[in-house]
């Protein structure tokens, strides 16, 4: 026992001295000071030449054909604008030359482009009349968003008796677009309005106006007013289609009107089939009348209807949202038995009911059963059991924990991984089980996956990770130390407070500190410099100036490690003016250093910078955007005999490029190059980035070539930085070929990669192609963070396709990413600053100060609202609320939307509630919020009350503004 003690204490002594006395030879550059002195070896793969990358300057004209407009169109819309005072005589011989390239695609594209209500009007009237030629359905649609048709404005009448004039046929055909157009967007009341209209016109609705009307007033609970438009149809003789008759059918049931569901079904002569019994059983679900849509089941076997599987999806999704989990074990027993599955999105849904249940068995044979249905699991199934035994802030039984691990195992033979929460949480619960070498092997795997440990995950694994980057192991032998009574050195603390320094444990190191001082071991230079740089480097200003002078006291001098360490921590907290002032006095230029900074007592004789000194004060100059300052620095380095090494050369470069500064970029790059530098992949991807950034392609061509020719093969940096700079000018299929090309070079895509492609396909409006990218994102091993879902979920909500919204915001909760996260940087690692800003998340998440997903809850509530969708709205007000309420997040905006949705809706009690939980909360409304409540109440005569309303409205201090009025809004 004596002797392997003596012995560990002997290699630790002389690690410590090693460590101590050289420079940091395999440690993480943010750790260690010195790692500035080296770069890391150049990567390997396959040789590239410039000619890989020529698609890059070739022009690709076709792939933007489908986006341009016909040439005819944009020659006529010129013609029609610079023609617009003289449309009959200039502007129509104009159009007759050019009337045999008249067809659908050019009228549409000649009215999105001139835009002009009234020189559209007299365009669409001019080729209606041409011969050969007659308006489809587009043309119609087109004219009416030109005209304003929405739930926004109103065209005036002139503009259409002036369509009637000239030709009565093209104007009701025009009258019933308007109304199946406001259909289309849920604007129900507005689509009566614009029936109205149609009608004082003289003419008469179509079958299909009158379908979409019984649709949009059936999905808005207007249950009385779609009866009445029914009969009204059927006086005319219009028959109702099928799928009216379903969706009107499915509103009833969800009104617990079954029978009245039934007797019309029947009026309208139709026959009860699989789809409107599955349509009635999904209303009667909504309802939670759990016996009748059971009942309508066994009805449809004895009408012979054979259930299928969206029948059984049906009931699974209604019961599994009201928490009928006994429920939905009979249903996935009678669909399977019938050769019915659930699809991959319920299977994962079911998963994560009855993992929250705690049946973690059932959920594991679902697990199971999901490969002999068709759907293996995959990433997000996998996220949410493990995440779910692992997640907990206790620890997991010994079986349950064994079953996280057994799902592991299969999870990577399915080449899936964990995300990052769930990665720090199951080596957490692995370490507090024993299994300290099964956890840094899960850390070890998921590091060559892409996943990156930060201060967090390091937190939770503490007990592998000190010598050797096994902090147990170091713990366990100091622990054995003093129990056995062999007190331990300066050099055993010290190699402590390092490593547990670096592993962001700070408060367990000054533990230590303040115990090797009690017991009388003096620390060394090395014990207070790692001490002081920690503080620094987690902006504990304070803490690191009282260490600071507790070293000056004991009689300890400053060294040039603990002045750079200063210098470093300093710049890394934000502050590179104080670091400047560190500087200035260490070289003794500077009597003042801020107020009651570092440099009272003795030791404040002159001492020369080292390379590390002058590199850590640049690089903070350069981060901090300084860079005229760095580059002078850099010059009086150079007078000063220090000779600049290439990594403080490619900050310098970087920091130009950060700032547009490409030409003092090169310059930089040029004398580099003359001090016999060779350029690293760190410092051509800066130029590259910032080139792609500028626009200047064919200097960053000219850049990637020099770079191949030199033999510096690309790395994941720098063809992200090209793929970002593609989307950012529009060029997104060549990004996409370039991903394709990084992938068969060897170069997996990381989160970055992707999140920047998603974005760009988003923004050029092809989010179809974004949602695929996700899922191969996903698919390739690489798991979505919080900035790709939020990203996603925009451009989703932008182009109206509201369900994948939600269906990505219960993605990303199933996956156990947390309701917020401390220190948003671990979660959004990778992006930088700007990047973030132009996702327009930068200002969320530093207001927040933490990664919250109320904010994509307010998004997707407003979208809902909008689409008139108002029942899923409040459903997500209401999630959102559950999920926000240990945060106490009040959003005034989702408020005031459903308000305003709600009164427009002539649902003024539920409006009114969220009115009162609102102001319970200390919130003043909108003021757009009371007008609506206002004029609500105006609408059914309630007078008293608005008054009432009103007076509320001065005594909490709303303020008038005087463009706003009860007509306008």
């Amino acid at each position: 026992m004596i002797s392997r003690r003596a012995a560990a204490t002997a290699a630790l002594r002389a690690s410590v001295r090693r460590a101590c006395s050289s420079s940091s030879r395999a440690a993480d550059p943010d750790d260690q000071l010195l790692g500035l002195l080296e770069a890391p070896e150049p990567q390997r793969g396959p040789r590239l030449s410039s000619k890989d990358f020529a698609f890059l300057q070739v022009p690709t004209p076709v792939l933007h054909a489908a986006a341009l407009p016909p040439p005819e169109a944009v020659l006529i819309s010129k013609a029609i604008r610079a023609y617009a005072s003289d449309f009959d005589g200039k502007a129509e011989r104009f159009l007759r030359r050019h009337r045999d390239f008249l067809n659908d695609a050019v009228v549409v594209a000649v009215l999105r482009s001139v835009r002009t209500p009234e020189l559209c009007v007299r365009f669409f009237l001019w080729a209606e009349r041409q011969v050969g030629y007659s308006h489809t359905g587009a043309c119609y649609n087109a004219l009416a968003e030109v005209l304003h048709f929405d739930d926004r404005a109103r065209t005036t009448e002139r503009l259409l008796r002036e369509i009637g004039e000239d030709d009565r046929e093209v104007l009701g055909r025009l009258l019933n677009v308007i109304v199946r157009k406001c259909c289309r967007h849920g604007a129900w009341a507005k689509a009566l309005e614009e029936l109205g209209r149609l009608k004082d016109f003289g003419y008469r609705p179509s079958g299909a106006t009158y379908n979409a009307l019984v649709q949009v007033l059936a999905t808005a609970g207007q249950m009385d007013m779609g009866f009445r438009v029914q009969k009204e149809m059927s006086e005319l003789g219009f028959c109702t289609d099928k799928f009216t008759v379903g969706c009107f059918a499915q509103a009833l049931c969800k009104e617990g009107r079954w029978s009245d569901a039934l007797v019309m079904i029947e009026r309208e002569d139709f026959k009860l089939d699989t789809v409107l019994c599955t349509q009635m059983i999904s209303g009667l679900m909504e309802a939670s009348l759990f016996d009748e849509a059971i009942s309508f089941l066994h009805r449809m076997r004895c009408n012979s209807c054979i259930p299928n599987v969206v029948t059984y999806r049906t009931l699974l999704a209604g019961f599994l949202k009201k928490k009928q989990l006994g429920w939905c074990k009979r249903i996935i027993s009678m669909m399977m038995n019938e050769g019915c599955n659930p699809n991959p999105s319920l299977f994962n849904s079911l998963v994560h009911s009855y993992c929250n249940a705690r049946d973690y068995p059932y959920a594991y044979k679902l697990l199971n059963r999901m490969a002999g249905c068709g759907c293996p699991p995959g990433y997000v199934v996998y996220n949410i059991f493990i995440g779910s035994i692992c997640s907990g802030e206790e620890l997991p039984s010994p079986d349950l924990l064994a079953l996280a691990e057994k799902v592991y195992e299969e999870m990577l033979a399915s080449s899936c991984v964990l995300n990052k929460v769930n990665t720090a949480n199951f080596a957490r619960c692995l370490c507090g089980m024993g299994k300290f070498d099964k956890a840094f092997q899960i850390i070890k795997l998921m590091m060559r996956k892409g996943f990156v440990p930060d201060t967090s995950t390091y937190s939770k694994v503490i007990t592998f990770l000190c010598e050797a980057m096994k902090v147990e192991k170091a713990f366990l032998l100091f622990q054995e130390m003093k129990s056995v009574g062999v007190i331990p050195d300066v050099y055993t603390y010290t190699i402590l407070i390092d490593s547990f320094c670096k592993v962001g444990l700070i408060e367990q190191a000054r533990s230590w500190f303040d115990e090797m001082e009690s017991v009388g071991c003096s620390p060394s230079v090395v014990t207070y410099t790692a001490l002081l740089h920690a503080y620094l480097k987690t902006k504990q200003v304070p803490q690191a100036s009282d260490i600071f002078h507790r070293m000056v006291d004991a009689g300890c001098a400053p060294n040039t490690i603990t002045y750079s360490a200063l210098v470093d921590g300093l710049c890394k907290a934000g502050e590179s003016q104080k670091a400047c002032e560190v500087y200035a006095k260490m070289i003794g230029t500077s009597d003042n250093v801020g107020s009651d900074f570092y440099f009272e007592g003795e030791h404040t004789d002159s001492i020369a910078p080292n390379v590390v000194t002058y590199g850590a004060l640049i690089d903070g100059l350069c981060k901090a955007h300084k860079v005229v300052d760095a580059q002078e620095l850099l010059d009086v380095m150079s007078s000063n005999g220090c000779e600049p090494n290439h990594i403080i050369y490619d900050a310098l470069i970087d920091g130009f490029c950060k700032v547009g500064k490409l030409d003092n970029a090169q310059e930089v790059f040029f004398r580099m190059s003359k001090c016999g530098y060779l350029p690293t992949v760190h410092t051509y991807t800066s130029l590259i980035d910032a080139m792609f950034k500028d626009r200047r392609l064919d200097l960053a061509i000219k850049v990637l070539s020099q770079m191949l020719e030199s033999s510096c093969t690309p790395n994941v940096v720098t063809y992200t930085a090209m793929i970002d700079g593609l989307c950012r000018i529009g060029e997104c299929q060549k990004a996409l070929k370039l991903l394709s090309m990084m992938e068969k070079r060897g170069c997996n895509p990381n989160v970055v990669t992707y999140t920047s492609l998603i974005d760009g396909l988003g923004k050029s409006g092809k989010v179809d192609m974004s949602l695929q990218l996700f899922t191969q994102m996903i698919t390739q091993g690489c798991a979505p963070n919080y900035v790709t879902y939020r990203v996603l979920i925009n451009h989703c909500c932008a182009a109206g396709l509201l369900d994948e919204a939600h269906s990505l915001l219960s993605e990303m909760k199933q996956t156990y990413w947390p309701k917020y996260v401390q220190g948003y940087c671990s979660v959004v690692q990778g992006f930088s600053k700007k990047f973030i800003a132009s996702l327009g998340l930068l200002e969320e998440l530093e207001s927040h100060g933490m990664v919250s997903i109320a904010p994509v809850y307010g998004l997707l509530i407003d979208s809902f609202s909008k689409a008139g969708r108002l029942e899923k709205a409040l459903e997500l007000h209401k999630e959102m609320m559950e999920v926000s309420s240990s945060l106490n997040i009040t959003s005034k905006d989702t408020y005031t939307s459903l308000i305003q949705a709600l009164c427009l809706a002539s649902q003024l009690e539920k409006a009114f509630e969220l009115y009162s939980e609102i102001t319970r909360k200390g919130v003043v409304p909108e003021l757009s919020a009371f007008i609506c409540l206002i004029k609500g109440l105006i609408k059914v005569n309630k007078w008293n009350e608005a008054l009432q309303l009103c007076y509320s409205m001065c005594d909490e201090g709303v303020n008038w503004q005087s463009n706003n009025s009860f007509d306008g809004g």
